[in-house]
């Protein structure tokens, strides 16, 4: 079902739940919603076998470091680190594995290196900051960041990849590449499969949450100010075909020409219900500044929560701050992963 945009800013957002009576009309609402979204992004090919190389390894303060590269679809490889805590040999690790992450990175050159090194960005090493927790964390490099910058380009230039695959899109290549993240994740004897996370911020955070309603091995998500609706966005074309930085979802472009969407991102959210999602967005977001459809949006999904009978799994939040995920913001998301990811065996 598309929506006419203007009319979707003048009229308010669309109910999750509008005549929805039943669990059998929500399945085959969220049915819906899924063939929308992946006629979008294009495919999600078979993943590979996993075949993960070690290239080094550094011993941390509180954790060892592995530098990793590991094979996804079509011949593609990603590099990431795997950052692995100290206290082998607790009953936790012995017993039931480790409680792991993926930590998605921002659209930052460093990609990886951005959240997981104590030389990354401020108010950005969640990745560091889980693995202090406890948690095997992975933390791959994104196509066009990191390491995976196309040869020649700048960062966050996909035109390569759009000139490789017309037909395709980064959003899509993405979900890929992190469920390909999570085998990797699956295949070590040291975590527990059942206990994995996913978490990012902005272009992580969308991401993150893209992953979960793909791959139901993720049992909770961390989303910090990457939810960005086409309502209420000034630029609600950033999601469309761009010639530079990044292309996420070429298809939208023609949609939004002739003033029609899709679909709204709320609705893609949904498809990780219920599994436990927490958000973050600022009020002076000046990238995703349209913070009350944010807002309207998350009480939707609350709602949806709530009906679903999970509303415990469901935690929203928004400051007056900008385009951050500040430190008493971290403490309450790595609680809530503690409280999903942490409970196996206790």
């Amino acid at each position: 079902m598309a929506y006419i945009l203007s009319q979707m800013n003048q009229m308010g957002i669309p109910p999750l739940l509008n005549g929805i009576a039943s669990d059998e009309q929500w399945a085959e609402k969220l049915s819906g919603i899924r063939r929308t979204w992946l006629s979008y992004i294009g495919e999600l090919p078979a993943r590979v076998t996993v075949r993960v190389q070690v290239n080094s390894q550094s011993k941390q303060s509180s954790h060892t470091r592995l530098h990793v590269e590991y094979d996804t679809v079509y011949g593609d490889k990603i590099t990431a680190y795997l950052l692995i805590p100290d206290d082998h040999g607790s009953s936790r690790s012995m017993k039931e594995g480790y409680p792991a992450v993926i930590a998605l990175h921002s659209t930052h050159e460093q990609g990886k290196e951005y959240i997981a090194l104590s030389t990354g960005g401020k108010n950005r090493l969640y990745a560091l900051e889980l693995v202090e927790r406890g948690y095997v964390v992975l933390v791959p490099d994104a196509l066009t960041a990191g390491e995976r910058i196309y040869p020649s380009r700048a960062a966050f230039d996909s035109t390569p990849f759009y000139e490789e695959y017309p037909e395709w899109s980064t959003a899509a290549k993405n979900i890929t590449d992190h469920m390909q993240g999570i085998d990797v994740l699956c295949a070590l004897d040291y975590v527990n499969p059942r206990a994995i996370g996913a978490i990012g911020h902005s272009f992580g955070a969308y991401n993150a949450y893209f992953l979960a309603g793909i791959d139901d091995r993720i049992k909770a998500v961390v989303s910090s100010c990457g939810f960005s609706p086409f309502i209420g966005d000034p630029h609600p074309e950033h999601w469309g075909f761009r010639s530079y930085p990044y292309t996420h979802i070429p298809k939208v472009s023609a949609d939004l020409q002739q003033d029609r969407i899709p679909f709204e991102f709320h609705e893609i959210v949904a498809l990780c219900a219920p599994t436990p999602f927490f958000s973050y967005a600022g009020q002076d977001d000046h990238i995703f500044p349209q913070w009350k459809s944010v807002g309207e949006m998350m009480l939707e999904l609350s709602r949806l929560y709530r009906w679903l009978g999970k509303e415990d799994r469901f935690q929203s939040f928004m400051g007056t701050g900008g385009h951050d995920f500040p430190e008493e913001i971290r403490m309450l998301a790595y609680r809530f992963l503690d409280q999903w990811l942490k409970k196996e065996g206790e």
